[in-house]
């Protein structure tokens, strides 16, 4: 073995090899994906990270040239190699002639092996190293070092290495400096719950994990970087799920002296450069200014149901909520009581209250009744009480619905006109608290969409839809409370058009506020910072925030925005997800190294752990034990 490294060094990676290199005397390392014996000549393909490449242990037709005693032995070793047993071989490049194998990159070719060496033998894993796997994931995450041998694992961090590099070199490029930010934090009362960690010197004290760099990345700007940037760690003591998870990169960027528009530029600049540099594609062929389209939040919830539209399809929502407030409900029981809530000024309709939405379902889409029935089980798992529906008759009325009982004529017709529903089409109706109708409307619609084929269930199917959404409202009124409380955080710049409503009427008050979707995941969101300290005074105000409170909490902040603070924004993009879009996968734990399980477990190592209370007893804690144990 110590000949084989110290002596005979790797000349080429397992997927380097082509027909031009046929006659070279090349050294590979790696490990054995297959082994097949063919009647006392043994072919090999070994693989690394770059590919495969096949060898032949051929004692009766060695290299010529070489010495026929190490061949001999060579084929020896080779008899006794296994699955991912780990070798390195020295040999000859030649052609396979009639046996090319188009399927591979280096099927020209195979290594005709002289000598061989084993640098580490293996037990059968728990699972087959291939791409097609049938393996639950918690068997994968348990054994996720060779989870990531697979060459499917090794091109999606070959993707996430490659947006590294784009990254730092874009922004250094542009004038960015790479900064670094504390993950040890003060709590600061935010839209995610903290990680906590207890400080030994300080008694009863914690630090909290940051779940972004907000506060530090403001006050670079307010120390006059001027442009910087981060590929940072983050954390949300939250549990996973397909685009979420409690420990995940963001790409962290903050300028000084710059408008929305500035922000949107650079990171344009940043996203045509990666989809060139990573997959080949000129994004400039679909979107030739160089520029994304914009959307208003208001249209984008109205059509869609959320701030995150999938573009790559139509199937757009109809509100029809004020048609039922004009109908009076069209003779529908419960759409008249929602009418009656707004015409006793029980809801208002410039805030969040009761609406009735409607979708339609084409006729070519030939939706069976069975299959509409089962929609109704979908919705209720998102915590619908129904799904309220109709098929459009040739003559106009509706069929196969508890609806046409009691519609009006009149409303039938204004709500086929609405929705341009025609003969054969399935309507889709949802009513009631409006978070809810959003939620359940915007999944139905690309539940639907997958169901139909119009996008494929994983993956983005050659199609990259980008949108700006814009011009959010700086408030949202909490369903509990009954307050107004933070859209985003509290830092964020109202719209000069919506000062005036900040004591009088919070929830008409637009800011500068942002995020990137593509294909229906929100990629990076961000805003334009508030640094004047009196329209931050206001914006505490309206949020019931005292100035006391807003000393304990943001004291540090604050000071630092009166001492010479100049005009600046920001944003992250979401590494994770970013890299999930570029793969085509379809879970974040495929893009992350060591991912945790869904409940928040790294099945790998059992952590998190109990500790000793010796442990607790230096950072002065003391385990409560829960009420209802399991």
């Amino acid at each position: 073995m110590a000949r084989f490294i110290d002596e005979l060094r790797r000349t080429h990676r397992c997927g380097e090899l082509r027909g031009t290199d046929i006659g070279k005397e090349v050294v590979l390392f790696g490990w054995v994906d297959t082994y097949r014996d063919h009647g006392g000549c043994v072919f090999i393909d070994l693989r690394d990270r770059e590919g495969l490449t096949q060898l032949v242990f051929d004692p009766n037709h060695p290299p010529e040239g070489a010495d026929v005693e190490l061949v001999k032995q060579s084929h020896a070793l080779a008899d006794s190699m296994r699955n991912e047993w780990v070798i390195g071989i020295r040999g000859i490049v030649r052609s396979r002639g009639k046996n090319v194998n188009p399927k591979l990159p280096t099927g020209e070719i195979e290594i005709g092996v002289i000598e061989a060496t084993v640098f580490n033998k293996a037990e059968t894993p728990p699972f087959p190293i291939t791409d097609d796997l049938t393996t639950k994931e918690e068997v994968r995450l348990q054994y996720r070092y060779l989870d990531l041998r697979r060459p499917k694992m090794q091109q999606i961090f070959k993707v996430r290495h490659q947006i590294n590099q784009v990254t730092r070199r874009y922004f250094d490029e542009n004038g960015f400096f790479e900064l670094e930010t504390p993950f040890m934090v003060k709590y600061t009362p935010g839209g995610a719950r903290n990680f906590l960690v207890p400080s030994r010197l300080q008694p009863g004290s914690f630090y909290a994990l940051a779940e972004s760099p907000q506060l530090y990345k403001q006050l670079f700007m307010v120390a006059g970087f001027d442009r910087y940037f981060q590929i940072v760690k983050c954390f949300r003591d939250e549990g996973s799920r397909v685009d979420r998870h409690p420990e995940f990169t963001q790409i962290d960027v903050e300028m000084s002296f710059v408008s929305q528009d500035d922000i949107f530029n650079a990171m344009e600049g940043l996203i045509f450069r990666i989809w060139k540099e990573v997959l080949g594609i000129d994004l400039k062929e679909h979107y030739p200014s160089g520029h994304f389209p914009h959307m208003k939040f208001e249209e984008s919830m109205r059509r869609f149901g959320n701030d995150k539209p999938d573009l790559r399809f139509e199937m757009e929502h109809t509100d029809l909520t004020e048609l039922v407030i004009e109908q009076k409900g069209g003779g529908v029981p419960f759409f008249g009581e929602i009418a009656a809530k707004f015409e006793s000024g029980k809801l208002r309709r410039d805030l969040p209250g009761e609406i009735v939405k409607a979708m339609r379902i084409p006729a070519s889409a030939e939706f069976s009744r069975a299959e509409a029935d089962k929609l109704e089980a979908y919705v209720k798992s998102m915590g619908a009480k129904g799904l309220a529906r109709a098929k459009v008759a040739e003559d106009g009325s509706w069929t196969q619905s508890p609806l046409s009982k009691s519609a009006s004529k009149e409303f039938v017709a204004a709500v086929n006109a609405a929705t341009g529903a025609k003969t054969g089409d399935l309507l889709l109706f949802q009513f009631g608290r409006e978070a809810l109708v959003q939620t359940v409307m915007a999944n139905l619609r690309v539940y639907l969409a997958k169901k139909l084929g119009l996008i494929p269930e994983i993956g983005h199917g050659g199609k990259f839809n980008f949108l700006w959404v814009v011009d959010p409202p700086l408030f949202e009124l909490d369903d509990e409370t009954g307050k107004w409380a933070a859209a985003h955080h509290a830092f964020t710049r109202p719209q000069e058009g919506s000062l005036e409503f900040l004591e009088k009427d919070p929830g008409k008050v637009l800011c500068y506020r942002y995020d990137l979707v593509l294909n229906g995941f929100e990629i990076g969101g961000g805003s334009i910072r508030l640094h004047d300290p009196e329209v931050q005074a206001r914006v505490f105000r309206a949020l019931g925030i005292s100035e006391e409170d807003a000393r304990a909490k943001f004291g540090f902040l604050l000071d630092a925005l009166q001492r010479g603070a100049p005009p600046h924004g920001g944003i992250a993009i979401g590494m994770d997800r970013l890299t999930m879009l570029l793969s085509g996968t379809d879970s974040l734990r495929d893009v992350i190294p060591w991912p945790k399980s869904q409940k928040g477990t790294d099945l790998l190592t059992d952590a998190p752990t109990p500790v000793t209370n010796d442990q607790l007893a230096e950072v002065h804690i003391r385990i409560v034990a829960p009420e209802n144990p399991g």
